[in-house]
């Protein structure tokens, strides 16, 4: 019987995990072929995160007073792109400054927090920390399958999700206790403005326009 194609498992380590958000696992592999032969040894790098390996994208919403749907987006602080695409040292194809970043509501599913019902519960500490909105874990609408982001980097999947507010204002941010949670805003927008400033790059970031799209379909089937 033909053999699957394999991978063999040279050597596994970890870097940099002591005391970080995130660490780098270096996995030294080599191709097993169907036909017995093996590929030269190489190296996977990929990201790890022990506080949780995925997160919920939250998308709150709201009817507005012209009858459009409302979006919630954030803006953050994410370091990551302001030093990261500063200190490049590959050309980039453009020189634009960040610093500040719009977001949906987001966060980290952590250890031990398995299932559907754990991630409405995710969903709802987060639109608490990061919106200042109290939700029941029941208006919480998973929005379709998960999605891997970057695959080649990291093990982390986007589990997307939706629930609708009323009215009135949420109450005074509270976030995660995070020094990098200070200075968030956030800001209500028609949801076809966000899908449309998606576009034009207003908003750069992936899972929100994802999260976005799905509930614009949403809607428009019911």
């Amino acid at each position: 019987m033909k053999r699957p194609f394999e991978l063999e498992v040279i050597s596994d380590e970890e870097i940099g995990r002591e005391g970080g958000f995130l660490y780098l696992r270096r996995v030294r592999l080599k191709n097993l072929r169907p036909d017995g032969t093996r590929s030269r040894e190489w190296v996977c790098d990929f990201v790890e995160r022990p506080k949780g390996v995925d997160a919920v994208v939250l998308v709150l919403w709201r009817p507005g007073a012209d009858g459009a749907t409302e979006v919630l987006l954030r803006e953050g602080l994410r370091p990551a792109l302001h030093y990261g695409r500063k200190a490049a040292r590959v050309p980039l194809p453009d020189a634009r400054p960040y610093f500040f970043f719009t977001e949906v509501v987001a966060g980290i599913i952590e250890q031990g927090e398995v299932g559907e019902e754990a991630i409405r519960r995710r969903a709802v500490d987060e639109a608490w920390e990061e919106a200042g909105y109290r939700i029941a874990p029941e208006a919480v609408e998973l929005l379709g399958a998960g999605s891997f982001p970057s695959p080649g980097m990291t093990a982390e999947k986007f589990w997307l999700a939706a629930a609708r507010v009323e009215g009135a204002e949420g109450a005074v941010i509270e976030g995660d206790g995070s020094p990098m949670e200070e200075a968030a805003t956030i800001r209500w927008v028609a949801l076809e403005e966000a899908i449309a400033q998606c576009e034009t790059g207003e908003i750069e970031d992936a899972k929100t326009e994802l999260a976005l799209r799905r509930l614009a379909g949403r809607l428009a089937r019911r």
